[in-house]
């Protein structure tokens, strides 16, 4: 299992180890080894003027001449392009977390060099159904196989929480498809109907944000999870997007067990259809998202949907079910 060469393995077990991070291993990867041999974490090599150049002839070998040996894998297409350059590996596994949006944004040009590295990947996997076709487009003819592998979370350590009493709205999350001028606007709207209700956001945003309502940039994982177990409703907004954002942060408050307001894009259906614990509104519709959190947190049976967002979660939704999805691409491949 490679990661970037700035991610420290050390003090990420570090932290898991007393409790105050979730997994052994970021994304949980190292529940692999429940289903695949003698499975190791490791670095990537810092990049330097003299790998970079080693990475340029490999990838510019035929995949018939590299050695044949261990099964590398990684998390997403930035690690796997430095993958697909490894030498010593007799395959080679990756997801692909931005590149279709990207690709849509910016066009195929921009990407040639990733598409060359994707092509000599064993198997990539996507988080959502919808980026499948495009990636599928982008690879080109005679590419490597792309599966679909749904996302989970560490349900151990976003444990259930009791439902609290005080009413508190929370949304958590800045990446680059965030929408927080939808969610400031809703949550305005809110405050206006419901001016008793706390509510908290984490982003890095630089709009100033309604009155009442809280801006956070940063949380530690702790005091993530502290938050969900504060919160009555967690709400989030997002643009147009093949990735699914949001997913992490819905899943793991409903993992808390609280219920969901959260803009319908493509996948989310995947990951939050069939429980009455998520709520979805439609891009930019900032009313909505006022109506269905206020109607969440008016609801006399939120109390209850903390059983059913867990065991939505618990039923597929966990890091070790992501783990065996994807011990079976590489074992079945």
């Amino acid at each position: 299992m490679f990661y970037p060469a700035a991610r420290d393995l050390g003090a990420w077990a570090d932290r898991h180890a007393s409790g105050t991070a979730p997994d052994r291993w970021p994304y949980g990867l190292d529940r692999l080894d429940a289903h695949l041999p003698r499975v190791i974490a490791r670095n990537f090599a810092p990049a330097t003027t003299l790998t970079r150049a080693a990475r340029r002839i490999i990838l510019a070998m035929p995949p018939s001449r590299r050695p044949s040996r261990p099964v590398g894998v990684t998390w997403d297409e930035n690690a796997g392009a430095l993958l697909s350059a490894s030498v010593g590996l007799s395959a080679r596994y990756s997801g692909v977390v931005w590149l279709t949006d990207s690709v849509a944004r910016r066009g195929e040009a921009a990407f040639r060099g990733m598409r060359r590295a994707l092509r000599r990947m064993d198997g990539l996997w996507v988080l959502s159904q919808a980026q499948m076709a495009p990636l599928v487009e982008f690879l080109g003819p005679d590419g490597p196989p792309v599966h679909y592998v749904r996302f989970g979370v560490d349900h151990e350590f976003f444990r259930r929480a009791p439902y609290p009493e005080r009413p508190l709205v929370v949304s958590v999350g800045g990446d680059r498809d965030r929408d927080p001028e939808t969610l400031l606007r809703a949550m305005a709207i809110l405050r206006r109907h419901r001016p008793d209700v706390e509510i908290v956001v984490q982003s890095r945003t630089t709009l100033s944000p309604p009155e009442g309502v809280t801006v956070i940039p940063y949380l530690t994982h702790v005091e993530l999870r502290d938050l969900y177990a504060r919160a009555s409703v967690v709400s989030l907004a997002t643009r147009p997007n093949l990735h699914v954002s949001g997913m992490t942060v819905g899943l793991e408050a409903m993992a808390t067990g609280r219920p969901l307001v959260i803009t319908r894009t493509p996948g989310m259906d995947d990951y939050f259809g069939g429980t009455s614990a998520a709520r979805m509104v439609e891009v930019g519709d900032a009313d909505a998202v006022a109506r269905e959190t206020l109607a969440a947190l008016d609801d006399p049976a939120s109390a209850s949907v903390v059983a059913s967002a867990r065991a939505h979660v618990e039923g597929g939704f966990t890091t070790a079910h992501l783990a065996e999805r994807i011990a079976r691409i590489v074992t079945e491949s």
